[in-house]
């Protein structure tokens, strides 16, 4: 007897790849470090009681918020780097570039998201974070995704609107723009270069075949992107004296944050001196720790006001 196909079955299979998809097309991961960025900034703040929901509340809100903005970024990046993303081994599979999305269903999809989440910046929170948000969304999505393919200036540009979740959780608490959030701002923005440096110097060849113009020597991973790396972890370590010098966080996170920027130091100089992939995922990996050890000790060593 002929079995029937389980029509259930297929579209449950059928949605849940559909759900998947968006999930690649926001990435997820990477939004998730964006919008924790702003909520421990958020935290971070000296909150001010004009809020009539709790914490908590406010707190799932802004992440909400952010994930919807920081998604919709990265869905029209993907949707304009499709024949690119499709040139690359790992990005190859993201459902613009492999053809399971066409990029009218990721732009549609992007525009929803953003137009949420500014909406819901301006209601929970107020009109200068919103604002912020636009910005941030506007010059990532808009500038920063053609000019990779024209030079590597996009990395610094790139850094603004990277760091920005941190003046906007700051702001959506403050209602202000205050030394705090431009420190943490300066904070966040600093240590973007060596951790992207490092990827892009893993995924250079995959980045040239694209065309894309990522690392500060146009001869690939060179000695000068490692001292470039020096560089920038080394402003670094000055900057980690700000939070306790303005009265952000006391003596316990001035130490981590000491530790932590050194560490960032070292690394990027092994990394001149070995030039080897393994030292760049040594600089990546480190960095990745870095941003949540750094937010959370300034959370966990507030100055309470």
């Amino acid at each position: 007897m002929e079995q029937k196909p389980n029509i259930s079955n297929s579209t449950s299979f059928a949605l849940a790849g559909k759900v998947k998809d968006y999930f690649v097309l926001i990435k997820f991961t990477l939004s998730f470090l964006v919008s924790f960025s702003a909520v421990v900034s958020f935290l971070i703040a000296p909150y001010q009681q004009v809020y009539t929901r709790s914490t908590l509340s406010l707190v799932l809100l802004l992440f909400i918020a952010g994930m919807l903005i920081t998604g919709a970024a990265n869905g029209i990046n993907q949707a304009a780097e499709k024949d690119t993303d499709a040139l690359m081994r790992r990005t190859a599979k993201r459902p613009v570039a492999s053809g399971k999305m066409k990029p009218l269903e990721a732009y549609i999809f992007s525009a929803i998201c953003v137009s949420l989440g500014l909406a819901m910046m301006w209601y929970f929170f107020n009109l200068q974070s919103a604002a912020i948000s636009a910005f941030s969304f506007f010059l990532y999505a808009f500038i920063y995704t053609p000019l990779k393919k024209i030079n590597s200036i996009s990395v610094l540009v790139g850094a603004v609107p990277g760091a920005l979740p941190c003046l906007i959780g700051w702001v959506a608490a403050t209602n202000s723009f205050s030394m705090g959030g431009w420190v943490l701002f300066a904070i966040q923005f600093l240590w973007q270069f060596p951790h992207f440096w490092a990827i892009a110097w893993l995924a250079h060849g995959d980045y040239t075949k694209a065309g894309f113009k990522l690392l500060p020597s146009e001869k690939g991973p060179t000695k000068f992107t490692a001292v470039q790396s020096i560089i920038y972890s080394v402003m670094m370590v000055p900057i980690g004296f700000l939070p306790y010098i303005f009265g952000i966080s006391g003596l316990a996170s001035l130490f981590i944050l000491l530790v932590c920027n050194l560490w960032m130091v070292y690394v990027s100089v092994m990394l001149y001196r070995k030039m080897t992939p393994k030292s760049a995922r040594m600089v990546m990996f480190s960095a990745y720790f870095y941003l949540m050890i750094v937010l959370l000790s300034l959370y966990a060593d507030k100055v309470k006001i």
